[in-house]
């Protein structure tokens, strides 16, 4: 996502507000866990800058924002709450926040990531007003999903396969559930085309640095493309847990020297704009928002074949699939990129317009207007 210093919300035309119904404004809370290195983060900013022109009015509240700009926060209206996502200080916190919402109570409350499902749950029995819940992935042992029935009228997966798993893990009812994919911006050119001559060529992934992304695999795809006496540089950006290990295991492969780590990143834009090679090694991934914002930029994508990725990567057509946890794979599979740059960028165009036509953010925001506009209506 391309950063953004200043947000211009431009109002849809008549025509356009027209086709959901109504033009009358609504209001929506969003609640969100603390602000991370990861494509569901990027999503919700999105949809902040977004929804206003479709009379959509939303104002987020999370516990850390930090990692957004100051006075991007304040044109968002994102609010911090520190502690609001500890049990018990959170729960007084909670309280003064229901006290200042009483007074002007928003039309939806949208939860926005798990962790704050409880408080969504609460404040929407407190103010009486509908809640949707947004599931970016997986369940994860031993998790459950308290979903208050009595006021969640929407739980919105990513992808099919989040769905899918949902039903299978919660046993709640196929028709509580929509699936509106992660939109990304679109349109977006590069000056620099994926492996034109003249540069070294750069093999990249992104995003929060996890065990569930399987990114040792990547290094050792890394060390095996070296090992031919290619001359590739390899970037990994993001941080999280796995960021110390990572390093360690690209010193002890001895590839460190050409393995950069770009971390502290909410947004990926320039990471990604420097990649020939995007890759996705995850063993577990509800959608691949980081991955569509490659292809947006039409850079050519090696991936996992697991989870929501199945509905977006065609293999040989819009990128190339591995099975995961096998190196082996990956590193043959960006040796043939690097060998067939016509190809590589064929793949990197397929997607690209893949991106444009069915994963773009305007696309995205409409589907969660209509949500919105639906559950206020029935309540």
């Amino acid at each position: 996502m391309a950063s953004s210093d200043s947000t211009i919300v431009a109002l849809k035309p008549s025509a356009e507000l027209g086709e959901f119904g109504s033009s009358d404004p609504v209001t929506v809370l969003m609640l969100s866990s603390r602000f991370q290195v990861r494509g569901s983060c990027a999503t919700t900013l999105r949809l902040l800058e977004r929804l206003p022109g479709w009379l959509i009015y939303p104002r987020l509240i999370c516990p850390d924002a930090q990692q957004v700009n100051v006075q991007r926060r304040r044109q968002l209206q994102i609010r911090e709450i520190s502690h609001l996502d500890f049990p018990i200080l959170g729960r007084f916190l909670l309280r003064n926040l229901l006290t200042e919402l009483q007074a002007q109570p928003p039309d939806v409350i949208h939860v926005q990531s798990r962790r704050m499902l409880a408080a969504g749950n609460w404040l929407a029995r407190q103010l009486k007003r509908p809640l949707i819940l947004t599931v970016h992935d997986y369940l994860r042992h031993p998790e459950c999903l308290r979903v208050d029935r009595s006021t969640c009228r929407r739980i919105v997966a990513v992808s099919e396969a989040v769905k899918a798993d949902l039903i299978t893990q919660t046993g709640l009812p196929e028709e509580l559930m929509t699936v509106v994919c992660s939109g990304v911006e679109t349109g977006v050119v590069t000056e620099v085309q994926p492996l034109e001559t003249g540069h070294v060529p750069v093999v990249g992934t992104a995003g929060p640095l996890e065990t569930v992304k399987g990114l040792p695999y990547f290094l050792e795809a890394a060390a095996k493309v070296l090992a031919t006496g290619r001359d590739v540089e390899f970037l990994i950006a993001g941080a999280g847990p796995e960021e110390k290990r990572l390093r360690r295991l690209a010193q002890s492969l001895g590839i460190f020297h050409k393995v950069t780590f770009v971390p502290y990143l909410l947004e990926f834009g320039r990471s990604l704009a420097a990649m020939d090679i995007f890759c996705l090694p995850s063993l577990q991934q509800g959608l691949g928002a980081v991955m569509l914002e490659a292809m947006a930029l039409g850079r050519p994508v090696i991936a996992t074949g697991v989870g929501g990725v199945n509905t977006i990567v065609r293999d040989g057509e819009t990128g190339l699939m591995v099975p995961p946890s096998n190196s082996e794979e990956l590193a043959r599979h960006i040796i043939e990129l690097l060998e067939n740059p016509d190809r590589a960028r064929a793949i990197g165009n397929a997607a690209r317009r893949l991106v444009e036509s069915e994963y773009s953010v305007d696309r995205m925001v409409k589907q969660f207007v209509q949500i919105y506009r639906d559950v206020q209506k029935v309540t």
